[in-house]
């Protein structure tokens, strides 16, 4: 009986190596391969992506024990029983000293285990550096952002995304769709306004101003949100998420440099972006940015559904303070509005927000499979972490942050998938790590405590900025994690 016993437990080993085996072999397949390349430009990979060297990382969900396709439940675990299901997990691959380690290390992680009393950097003019406290040296950290830096601008062809035009333009690439996009535009300028570049802020700024800029009709005041290299329209609409950005960053501009002659009187330039998007209606000739009853943003002026990952409350609060006075009370009840928003937004089990959904807060699918879990929505825990941090107004955030970290956490570190349908379900063909993904579900960690937040930090810290064709998005969301995470993404009045 004992040797009958002792066959099983040995096939069992036998068959739990051969698994992952193939795992690991898929990992670095398809991390060899540069990932997926679609449209979504959500899958650049770096060699880093699979350098998966700690304890987390080697744990296998697929082989058995604790978490199953059937075993969906464990989504919502908190963060105690997810600790438990690595470990648990951990018992089934090695033997018992190694058993013992990983325990005691469980027990011995420094963590943060509550937010409670927490204020926000807007109050307090602190930020935290969670960096820092994973583990990471200043020195270390001011690197790891000086590097991202000098690749995303100034790297060789298969890194930079930044390109100078003339004596003092420039613009941001979208190396997949080879485009310029009011999104990828607005979001090099508030890195750039973070990491005090005001030339390369003021050629981007110049570039979008010149080139995409409507000047009348029923858009005026807007930004095309498509554009080729040489400023020719490939667009001729907006898309609202750039507007944000591009307020906001013009308005730390302003408050970190003071304003210049136009185009660089930023203060005017971003209330006057501000103004047209809530007021374009006002001569009936446009559609406003904004649904003005529900104080809600649209997917574009001309929609009837939103996009998550649109909505920034932290945005609004300051817009509040900055933008044309009779228009502050406006975005001060769009920064509550939004932020009810994505309690319906986000699902009550897995925290997976969809890329478009209605003001009811339900899943869209329109022009595609966007009623899932995809690049969109990746941005929205890391959105939610900034606003958390800036401004603490909702203890839900935590909540949230926790849910969608305990997600990834069971999914498997440096082997789940990038596309889900919002319940959980893993799509076909998206079984890879996008850089962007990682970094918005790190970033998630300033709104979240617990043992699942340095794995997420770490996961993100081992990963260079993104090479290759479909560079662009993964780039942009990996520096802003990286600015959030060191305490560098910053309100500047």
């Amino acid at each position: 009986m004992k040797r009958g016993l002792s066959k099983l437990i040995m096939v069992i080993l036998i068959i739990s190596s051969v698994l992952l085996s193939i795992c690991i072999a898929k990992t670095a397949q398809k991390n060899e391969d540069g990932g997926k390349t679609d449209e979504t430009y959500t899958t650049a990979t770096t060699e880093e992506n699979s350098d998966v060297t700690d304890a987390t990382t080697e744990v296998n969900p697929d082989v058995t024990n604790g978490v199953t396709e059937e075993n969906s439940e464990v989504t919502d675990a908190t963060t105690e029983e997810v600790q438990e299901d690595l470990v648990t997990n951990k018992e089934t691959m090695v033997g018992p000293e190694e058993v013992k380690q990983v325990k005691e290390e469980a027990t011995e992680v420094s963590y943060i285990d509550s937010l409670e009393g927490y204020k926000g950097a807007y109050e307090t003019k602190e930020y935290r550096n969670v960096f820092l406290e994973c583990g990471y040296s200043e020195e270390q950290i001011n690197t790891k952002l000086n590097n991202a830096w000098d690749s995303i601008f100034y790297g060789g062809e298969s890194t930079r995304i930044y390109y100078e035009v003339g004596e003092n333009e420039a613009y941001i690439l979208d190396t997949g769709n080879l485009d310029v996009r009011s999104e990828g535009m607005s979001y090099g300028m508030m890195i750039c306004v973070q990491m005090n570049k005001k030339e390369e802020f003021d050629r981007l700024w110049r570039w979008a101003k010149t080139h995409m800029q409507i000047e009348s009709g029923a858009n005026e005041g807007y930004f095309r949100w498509s554009m080729d290299p040489d400023g020719t329209p490939k667009s001729h609409g907006p898309a609202p998420d750039g507007e944000e950005y591009f307020a906001l960053s013009l308005f730390f501009a302003s408050n970190r440099w003071g304003d210049g002659e136009a185009p660089y009187d930023y203060s005017e330039q971003a209330r006057y972006i501000l103004r047209q998007a809530i007021h374009q209606e006002d001569d009936g000739m446009g559609r406003n940015m904004w649904e003005v009853e529900k104080k809600l943003i649209k997917f574009v002026p001309d929609s009837l559904f939103t996009d998550p990952s649109y909505h920034l409350p932290h945005f609004y609060e300051l817009f509040a303070l900055w933008a044309d006075e009779e228009d502050r009370q406006f975005w001060k009840e769009a920064a509550t509005a939004s932020r009810e928003y994505l309690k319906l937004a986000c699902h009550p089990k897995t925290g997976l927000a969809p890329d478009y959904a209605t003001y009811e807060g339900e899943p869209v699918e329109y022009n595609g499979p966007h009623n899932l879990f995809m690049s969109d929505a990746y941005r929205v825990a890391g959105n939610i972490g900034l606003d958390y941090m800036w401004f603490a107004a909702d203890p839900w955030q935590i909540e949230q942050s926790n849910r969608i970290q305990a997600f990834f956490i069971v999914q498997g570190i440096g082997r789940h998938y990038s596309n889900y349908s919002i319940d959980g379900e893993p799509q076909p063909g998206s079984d890879y790590q996008s850089t962007g993904l990682v970094a918005m579900n790190a970033m998630a960690s300033l709104a979240a405590y617990g043992p699942n937040v340095k794995p997420m930090v770490d996961d993100l810290w081992r990963k260079a900025p993104a090479v290759g064709k479909w560079r662009y998005y993964d780039d942009c969301l990996y520096f802003f994690s990286l600015l959030a995470l060191s305490g560098n993404y910053r309100i500047w009045e």
